[in-house]
């Protein structure tokens, strides 16, 4: 579970903390209010590329960090990549003004592929008309099998 998103540098944003409780979370807001700037910074944490373009504020370096409960069932893709497992995960990405970028778990430099393996167990994020997907089969064979992963 995300209990806290910081952005640094970020678009439009110079500095940004955002805690969560437990629980069922929801982000709204009027067009315009930077509920897809959230979006566009968590999807960076987790893997997306990174555009040059709308990254940065005042030429600095843009850093995003997210703590993340989780649990026990993930102690095996720690251990996998040699990762230090903690129940209070932090990841944290760096994106240098020249494009270069380093992510973080636990202060333990990772790649991209391996954020993005990651990723997969840490959110699910709702965004307009994606609950079409629900509608194609496979998405549905999807859901099914990440909830009997959580559940087994």
């Amino acid at each position: 579970m995300l209990t806290k998103l910081s952005v640094d540098n970020y678009a439009l944003i110079d500095r940004l903390e955002v805690n969560l409780d437990s629980g069922f979370n929801v982000i709204t807001g009027e067009t315009g209010s930077g509920k897809s700037l959230l979006l566009g910074a968590l999807g960076l944490l987790l893997g997306q590329n990174a555009d040059l373009d709308k990254n940065y504020v005042n030429n600095k370096k843009c850093i995003i960090e997210a703590v993340f409960e989780i649990n026990q069932s993930l102690k095996a893709f720690f251990s996998k990549y040699n990762l230090d497992f903690a129940s209070e995960t932090i990841i944290r990405r760096e994106i240098t003004i020249n494009g270069t970028s380093r992510i973080f778990i636990n202060d333990t430099p990772v790649t991209l592929i391996k954020i993005k393996e990651l990723s997969k167990y840490l959110i699910e994020i709702h965004s307009q008309n994606e609950s079409l997907l629900i509608k194609q089969e496979h998405e549905q064979i999807n859901i099914l099998d990440r909830l009997a992963n959580k559940c087994f």
